[in-house]
């Protein structure tokens, strides 16, 4: 039984690692940092993470039942993975807490605004939204509107993804229709 257990949930961890793997790829594409000029720094690279992250977790949450159950696990990995990526460089304990608990509060709070703008259909609070998170540019940023638009595709594609992509390790994550993605 313990040994069943066991097996079960190291399927279920490589399964969840695929799958967060999957993300990174997606979004560190290079034309999200060329065509669409998000920073290729630090910052840059979490928010597009987050944004990437976010929008899977969206997804889960709709499907429901075992969706929530990949989602708490997918959540459970990208902070482990942020915990141990603090780690590496050489911060001690309560520098890595500090920074980790700001990391999930923009997290989250990056994640509420996307959410609220593609609910709403607003391609203009979801650009505001992208300009300010992502660009660092409260007043708007040249490609958010475009980046805006790859959002909202990615969104509508991983709505069409069925639970049996994410819980067979099948799941692609979409192109978005991204120019040289």
């Amino acid at each position: 039984m313990f040994l069943a257990r066991w097996r079960a949930r190291r399927a279920s961890l490589a399964l969840i690692d695929a799958l967060r793997s999957e993300i990174v790829a997606a979004s560190r594409r290079p034309a999200l940092y060329l065509a669409l000029e998000a920073p290729d720094r630090v910052d840059g690279r979490f928010e597009l993470f987050a944004l990437h992250v976010g929008l899977v977790l969206r997804r889960l949450g709709a499907i429901g039942g075992l969706g929530d159950d990949i989602a708490q696990d997918l959540v459970n990995a990208v902070f482990m993975h942020l915990d141990d990526t603090l780690r590496e460089q050489a911060l001690s304990d309560a520098p890595v807490s500090k920074r980790l608990k700001a990391m999930k509060k923009a997290f989250y709070g990056r994640n509420a605004a996307y959410a609220a703008a593609l609910d709403s259909g607003s391609r203009a609070d979801l650009a505001a939204a992208l300009a300010r998170n992502v660009y660092g540019a409260p007043g708007g940023a040249p490609k958010a509107a475009a980046l805006a638009g790859y959002v909202v595709a990615v969104d509508a594609a991983l709505g069409q993804t069925p639970l049996e992509d994410f819980a067979t390790g099948r799941f692609r994550y979409p192109d978005g229709a991204l120019a040289g993605g």
